[in-house]
C-alpha cells in the first residue's frame, strides 16, 4: 500500500475525531469523568479501527486493481460527529477513500465489498475475544460497532457500498446483509 503524508494526517484526524465522538457518547457527554479516559481508548481501538480498516479496505482493493486510492477526511462531517456525540446519538461519515482510475461495475462492486467484509472480520474477531472472556466490554462494543458498520454500510442507496455491490452482484450483496446482521443479532443478545 502507498500512502503520501496528507492521507495519513486525514487517516490519523478520522481516527481522533471518531474515537472522541464515541468516547464522548458513551460516557454520556461527561468529558471530565475519570471514565472518559478509558471511553477514549475503548472507542479508539474499537469504533476508531473499524472505521480505519474499513477504508483501509477499500483502499488496499483499489490499489490491486492499479487505481489511484486515497483517503480523504471530511472536517464538516468530523465536526458534526462530535457535536452529535454530545446529543446522544452519532452520525458518522468521516470521509471516504477517493478512487481513480479503471474500474468496471464488478471491480467497484469488489472494492466496495472489501469495506464491509472488513468490518466483519473485526467483529468475529471481537467476538472471539468477548466469548474467551477478554476485554469483554471493549470485545462487546467492538462486535456492536463493527457488526453495526457493516450493516449500515451495506444500505442500498446513494453512494453507500451496498448499492455498488448489489448492482455487482445480488448473491455478494444478500450474503453479506445476512451475516451482517445476523452478527448483529448476536452482539445484541449477548449479556
Amino acid at each position: 500500500m502507498k500512502f503520501s503524508e496528507t492521507e495519513i494526517e486525514h487517516l490519523l484526524k478520522a481516527w481522533v475525531a471518531i474515537s472522541l465522538a464515541f468516547a464522548i457518547l458513551l460516557s454520556k457527554g461527561d468529558v471530565v469523568s475519570s471514565n472518559f479516559t478509558l471511553m477514549l481508548l475503548v472507542s479508539g481501538l474499537t469504533v476508531g479501527v473499524g472505521f480505519i480498516a474499513h477504508e483501509l479496505g477499500h483502499k488496499v482493493v483499489a490499489q490491486r486493481y492499479h487505481c489511484f486510492a486515497e483517503f480523504r477526511a471530511s472536517n464538516f462531517m468530523l465536526v458534526i460527529a462530535v457535536l452529535m456525540s454530545f446529543l446522544g446519538f452519532i452520525f458518522a461519515a468521516p470521509g471516504a477513500v477517493i478512487i481513480n482510475g479503471y474500474v468496471t461495475k464488478e471491480r467497484n462492486g469488489r472494492i466496495s465489498l472489501a469495506g464491509p467484509l472488513v468490518n466483519l472480520v473485526l467483529a468475529l474477531i471481537f467476538m472471539g475475544l468477548y466469548l474467551f472472556g477478554i476485554f469483554v466490554f471493549a470485545a462487546k462494543y467492538g462486535l456492536i460497532i463493527n457488526s453495526w458498520l457493516a450493516v449500515f454500510n451495506m444500505i442500498p442507496i446513494l453512494n453507500f457500498d451496498g448499492r455498488k455491490i448489489i448492482v455487482w452482484s445480488k448473491l455478494a450483496y444478500y450474503l453479506t446483509l445476512a451475516i451482517s446482521v445476523g452478527l448483529l443479532i448476536v452482539a445484541f443478545s449477548l449479556k
